[in-house]
């Protein structure tokens, strides 16, 4: 733990290093959604067809999704430090060679380079942050700020890249490369060292790795492809059968193996549980409603670029304004509570937009809606990371942060096929009745995310129990 980091003052370096691990998250989330209104100018500039586009998208979730649980428990292993910044390194030159391809193929090889290398940040700055703050208001209160960035990241990517795309698409990669620079130069002076000095004791489960991480990576890759190539087509089913061998090949080696990739002791942590299931709903029906209201706002009516991120605005502000502050109300009312009441406004906000016709109404539909998902993120997100890494001990924060992050992830990518197939199935295109039954999906994820939310509101504060290397390590009594 760094010194100050148990008090009320933090010192100016501890501020630093925290400043670079939230630059990072946000970059990361910010590729996750930026690239979306720019797709159409991308694919005139390079020729790409439909299909070969929105692998401009999922290869990024792809490398991402896939790899997030190597990523984490990497960090553990290897030192925190050391992986987040080479990482880091990796994330710049990618981005680079991104805004400067003239290829579609290498524009993709490029994204899911940084897919996998937000794999490795991501979780990895999430357990800096875990390691360095005392688990209570100080760890709060970085999280907090930590996670304001990663949703605002998330939210402002839109709004970002409706204005760069006016510049034109290639400065929506350019963008994050001094930023990145600017992080990795920063984060060599900054960053606590013993970040990278504490490790996780044991071996490296190298079986294990390599059979989540591939089961992963497919499991992503096959529902991204079903909405193009029919769900029932033999490719998704062999492809998704073969994740889902290779996962339960997992466990079985998991269980067996004296120093696992994932201890599934961990699991027996309901409120990690809860928070991984929160954020598959929270992420996932996000994801989904995003891809769902650009169809409407840009091909139904016929909106630009630059007014469609303008109608994600309200969300994007909400979240960075109020994210900041929900340490200080985790501290005071709990997370759990703060999870439920973010699981109301999601679903009021799903439930307004069900309304959408060829007029919609600003006053009545577009900014009641938008302000009610800001609401619920800038709730529900830090919350859950919170939740997710409470009671963790140390030397598997990287774990718990992986686990949360691939949660995230594979619910975005899983929703969003799902979404795209709804949202699709009467063969006729984008039409009105298509975009209400897309966005009913995310409305009754919400409602089951609520329903998780208050199994929570009845459970006790989780105990941790240290007994050496066994599954007791992190328990919660119910």
């Amino acid at each position: 733990m760094h010194p100050s980091s148990t008090g009320e003052r933090w010192d100016a370096r501890l501020w630093g290093a925290l400043a670079v691990l939230c630059g990072v998250i946000f970059l990361d989330a910010l590729d996750v959604s930026m690239v979306g209104v720019a797709l159409p100018s991308i694919q005139a500039d390079l020729g790409m067809t439909t299909s070969s586009l929105q692998w401009v998208v999922s290869g990024y979730v792809l490398g991402y999704g896939g790899l997030l649980l190597l990523g984490g428990r990497t960090a553990d292993l290897l030192g925190r430090r050391r992986v987040f910044l080479v990482a880091l390194a990796v994330f710049a030159v990618a981005s680079l060679l991104g805004g400067i391809v003239d290829d579609g193929a290498l524009l993709i090889v490029a994204r899911f380079v940084k897919g996998i290398s937000a794999a490795f940040t991501a979780p990895a700055a999430l357990s800096i942050i875990t390691t360095t703050f005392h688990e209570g208001p100080a760890r709060n209160r970085a999280l907090s700020i930590f996670t304001a960035c990663g949703a605002s990241g998330f939210s402002l990517g839109l709004v970002l890249s409706g204005l760069l795309t006016e510049l034109g698409w290639r400065w929506t990669f350019l963008m994050p490369v001094p930023v990145a620079i600017i992080a990795l130069i920063a984060g060599l002076k900054l960053l606590p060292r013993h970040s990278g000095e504490e490790r996780a004791t044991g071996g490296y489960d190298l079986l294990g790795a390599g059979l989540i991480s591939i089961s992963m990576l497919l499991l992503v890759f096959g529902v991204v492809e079903a909405p193009e190539v029919g769900w029932a087509a033999p490719r998704t089913i062999a492809t998704l059968g073969v994740a889902v061998l290779l996962l339960a090949a997992f466990v079985l080696v998991e269980r067996r193996i004296k120093h696992p990739l994932v201890r599934l002791g961990i699991l027996r942590s309901a409120p990690l549980v809860r928070a991984n299931l929160g954020l598959v709903i929270l992420f996932g029906s996000y994801v989904g409603f995003q891809f769902v209201a650009m169809q409407y706002f840009q091909n139904l009516l016929h909106w630009s670029a630059l007014e469609t991120a303008l109608a994600f605005l309200p969300a994007g502000l909400i979240v960075a304004v109020t994210s900041t502050k929900m340490g200080d109300l985790a501290d005071r009312f709990g997370t759990q509570r703060l999870i439920a009441i973010g699981a109301v406004a999601l679903a009021g906000g799903y439930a307004i937009f069900l309304g959408v016709d060829a007029s919609p109404s600003l006053g009545g539909m577009i900014l009641p809606g938008m302000t009610l998902l800001g609401i619920a993120f800038g709730l529900s997100f830090p919350s859950l990371n919170i939740q997710a890494t409470n009671g963790v001990v140390d030397d598997e924060q990287g774990l718990a942060s992986g686990l949360l992050n691939t949660s995230g992830q594979v619910g975005g990518a899983i929703v969003l096929a799902v979404v795209t197939a709804v949202m699709t199935s009467s063969g006729t295109g984008v039409s009105i009745p298509g975009i209400r039954a897309a966005i009913v999906v995310s409305a009754v994820l919400a409602v089951v995310g609520l329903l998780i939310a208050v199994t929570g509101l009845r459970s006790r504060r989780p105990a941790v129990v240290s007994e050496g290397e066994g599954d007791a390590k992190v328990l919660e009594t119910v």
